[in-house]
């Protein structure tokens, strides 16, 4: 092996397959945007700052799907250049998910609330 095949050899380590792949700049990017996504709900929720909960609720849902979004991209390296671009299956996976992740966590708040905190013993009921 000569030296000009041994040097063109070595600069080719960049190849394409198909996958998307992510830099240590591209993860910091991805954990700073949840963490901030994170942040701002439970803002929004400790200070009261918007003026009904059916509001902040909706807020907060809408920062849930982001986040969703941000995990899939950053983390779990889904882009419409991997794969040929996001197939069928991807996609119906993707919603599937965020329908069971936002449905669910609101009917666990619900039943927590009222299983948990019964109207009847905050009344001073004796």
């Amino acid at each position: 092996m000569n030296t000009d095949t041994h040097a063109a050899g070595a600069h080719d380590h960049h190849h394409d397959d198909g996958h998307a792949h992510s830099t240590f700049s591209g993860y910091m990017l991805g954990f700073v945007l949840s963490v901030v996504l994170t942040a701002i709900p439970f803002w929004l929720v400790m200070s009261g700052a918007l003026p009904s909960k059916q509001i902040t609720a909706l807020v907060i849902m809408a920062f849930a799907v982001v986040q969703i979004v941000v995990h899939m991209i950053y983390f779990l390296h889904m882009s419409p250049k991997s794969e040929n671009g996001w197939t069928m299956m991807a996609l119906i996976f993707t919603i599937v998910m965020v329908v069971i992740a936002l449905s669910g966590s609101l009917w666990v708040m619900n039943h927590l609330n009222s299983n948990m905190m019964p109207m009847h013993e905050m009344t001073g009921m004796k």
